[in-house]
């Protein structure tokens, strides 16, 4: 599909920017659209079936306490993820345990709750990623840490090997203040061997704040996959974010100019991407009304609770009236 002719929506200068580096940023160029390239990586999206493959990494329980409320959360993300990135499609894989990627864990030693190391998951997700995916991501509840000396990630990806793997740990409401089952009292190193120790590991509630703020840490580190770094300049998605209050002052929507590169990586049409996005919205579920337990003829529907997402869909529409004129 060719590029777009229509202008593209400006966006308003960077809000956050001594915030999130603690000092006035270093004079440099941003990467322009027409620096971008995929070309350093031989890889390209276009050329693939799928996008993205969805494993949801598991402990002994499920996301929202039922099997249910699970599989429809992560559907939900499927749909906003092939909305995002329009043109491109999303497929799941079967949940996994988090015995069976071996990864490391340890016990944080300022919220006294488990994490587990990315490294070893990504190597693990590289090792079982699909030959028709650009990318496979890993999905999980549970906190994340990339090496001893670092507090948390929200998630961690590799462009070269197209892997990435996030946490909503911390998007829950109640991540500071709970005291969860299973988290030890006194902050230890854990040696690796008994897994046992996630079972009733911390359940978030599915709210509207919790799945805006999973797409978009979802959507970010995707786009890094896609080979879009980090946005200096304008209010973006693609803005580096350190805590949590920068994660949420960040935009949904990209800039014009990560718009530009990410509409090069995969060729879709702007207004038709700004349209599936305001249907994925506007429906009350992703492909099916309601979900049904394989042991239960009852039926159970799960409203998308979207009203975060509110605000956005008035932008986008605007966008789109200025494009369609």
């Amino acid at each position: 599909m060719k590029p777009s002719s229509h202008a593209i929506i400006y966006s308003n200068p960077l809000p956050c920017i001594h915030s999130q580096t603690g000092s006035p940023p270093t004079p440099r160029l941003p990467k322009t659209s027409s620096s971008f390239s995929l070309t350093a990586t031989g890889r390209h999206p276009a050329r693939r079936n799928t996008l993205s493959t969805f494993s949801p990494l598991v402990r002994a329980g499920n996301l929202g306490n039922t099997r249910v409320i699970s599989e429809e959360y992560i559907k939900w993300l499927k749909g906003y993820c092939e909305a995002f990135f329009y043109g491109l499609k999303v497929k799941f894989l079967e949940p996994v345990s988090v015995s069976a990627t071996k990864c490391s864990f340890r016990v944080n030693e300022n919220t006294q709750n488990l994490q587990i190391h990315t490294g070893h998951i990504l190597a693990f997700l590289k090792r079982n990623k699909p030959e028709d995916a650009f990318c496979i991501v890993g999905i999980t509840m549970i906190d994340l840490y990339p090496r001893d000396s670092w507090n948390f990630v929200f998630g961690q990806a590799s462009l070269s090997s197209g892997v990435g793997i996030f946490s909503f740990a911390r998007y829950g409401k109640d991540f500071y203040t709970s005291k969860y089952e299973g988290s030890v009292k006194v902050p230890q190193r854990t040696v690796s061997s008994d897994y046992s120790i996630f079972d009733n590991y911390y359940i978030p509630e599915i709210t509207s704040v919790l799945l805006l703020r999973s797409c978009k840490t979802l959507t970010h580190e995707i786009g890094h996959i896609l080979g879009l770094r980090h946005c200096q300049w304008l209010a973006c998605l693609m803005q580096g974010s350190n805590h949590l209050e920068e994660s949420d002052r960040r935009p949904l929507n990209v800039c014009p100019i990560c718009l530009r590169k990410l509409q090069s990586a995969i060729g879709f049409n702007i207004v038709e991407r700004y349209k599936a996005l305001v249907k994925w919205i506007d429906d009350e579920s992703c492909g099916e009304s309601g979900a049904t337990p394989k042991s239960s003829s009852e039926h159970v529907y799960l409203p998308k609770p979207v009203e975060a997402f509110k605000d956005w869909r008035e932008w986008i529409l605007r966008c789109i009236a200025v494009l369609e004129k």
